[in-house]
Protein backbone atom coordinates (compact mmCIF):
# COMPACT_ATOMS: atom_id res chain seq x y z
CA UNK A 1 0.00 0.00 0.00
CA UNK A 2 2.69 2.42 0.48
CA UNK A 3 3.64 1.68 -3.06
CA UNK A 4 0.57 3.05 -4.39
CA UNK A 5 0.39 5.99 -1.90
CA UNK A 6 3.99 6.92 -3.17
CA UNK A 7 3.31 6.80 -6.54
CA UNK A 8 0.09 8.92 -6.49
CA UNK A 9 2.16 11.63 -4.69
CA UNK A 10 4.92 11.46 -6.93
CA UNK A 11 2.59 11.50 -10.57
CA UNK A 12 0.80 14.74 -8.22
CA UNK A 13 3.51 16.46 -7.87
CA UNK A 14 4.76 15.36 -11.47
CA UNK A 15 1.47 17.09 -12.86
CA UNK A 16 1.73 19.83 -10.73
CA UNK A 17 5.19 20.91 -12.02
CA UNK A 18 4.43 20.04 -15.48
CA UNK A 19 1.12 22.78 -15.38
CA UNK A 20 3.69 25.38 -14.44
CA UNK A 21 5.79 24.79 -16.77
CA UNK A 22 3.12 24.47 -19.83
CA UNK A 23 2.06 27.79 -18.01
CA UNK A 24 5.48 29.65 -18.11
CA UNK A 25 5.97 28.61 -21.73
CA UNK A 26 2.37 29.86 -23.04
CA UNK A 27 3.13 33.16 -20.52
CA UNK A 28 6.26 33.47 -22.09
CA UNK A 29 4.93 33.06 -25.68
CA UNK A 30 2.86 35.78 -24.28
CA UNK A 31 5.08 38.30 -23.39
CA UNK A 32 7.59 38.07 -26.41
CA UNK A 33 4.45 38.74 -28.85
CA UNK A 34 3.32 41.63 -26.51
CA UNK A 35 7.00 42.66 -26.63
CA UNK A 36 7.86 42.60 -30.25
CA UNK A 37 4.40 44.10 -30.93
CA UNK A 38 5.77 47.35 -29.10
CA UNK A 39 9.17 47.03 -31.16
CA UNK A 40 7.49 46.74 -34.24
CA UNK A 41 5.16 50.08 -33.87
CA UNK A 42 8.16 52.11 -32.86
CA UNK A 43 10.39 51.27 -35.85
Amino acid sequence: MAFFSTLISTVLKMLFIGAFAVGGVFAGKKLRERKDAKNSETK
